[in-house]
């Protein structure tokens, strides 16, 4: 887990020093499981950190992990988990030669009758610019 990291400068809260240019997987890994940059992690079970190969062709980045993700603390592993895996199966792509991450670390959701639904996370206009993203 060598692969170094490209750190985007606008991409950063306040308060809170930004990740340090070269850092590697393992670094970001270990310092996004103590994240506390915003309040996502006080209603999550865990950090849901990316996996795959590292300096994978081809990376996949979806919004939020899932509740089924939260719990196992690994990405894409619930209902879209199963629709990648079969649509990389059917592309004839392995899943071990690819990197699957999301945009957010923690699971955001809201209680309903005991059952938690997913709620789109509200990402700074500041850190989708830096990403060349707007907001609908």
């Amino acid at each position: 887990m060598g692969t170094k990291l490209r750190v985007i400068p606008d991409c950063q809260h306040p308060g809170v020093p930004p990740p340090k240019v070269g850092s590697t997987l393992t670094e970001m890994r270990r310092a996004a499981a103590t994240c506390k940059a915003c309040d996502l992690w006080r209603t999550a079970i865990q950090t849901v950190f990316g996996e795959g190969r590292p300096g994978a062709v081809i990376m996949l980045v979806g919004e939020q992990p899932g509740d089924a993700e939260d719990r196992a603390g690994r990405p894409f592993v619930g209902p879209a988990g199963k629709l990648l895996d079969e649509a990389l199966a059917r592309a004839g792509i392995n899943r071990n030669e690819v990197y699957v991450t999301n945009v957010v670390k923690h699971f955001k959701w809201s209680a309903a009758a005991s059952v938690a639904f997913t709620k789109s996370p509200e990402i700074p206009k500041s850190q989708l610019a830096a990403l060349g993203l707007t907001r609908n």
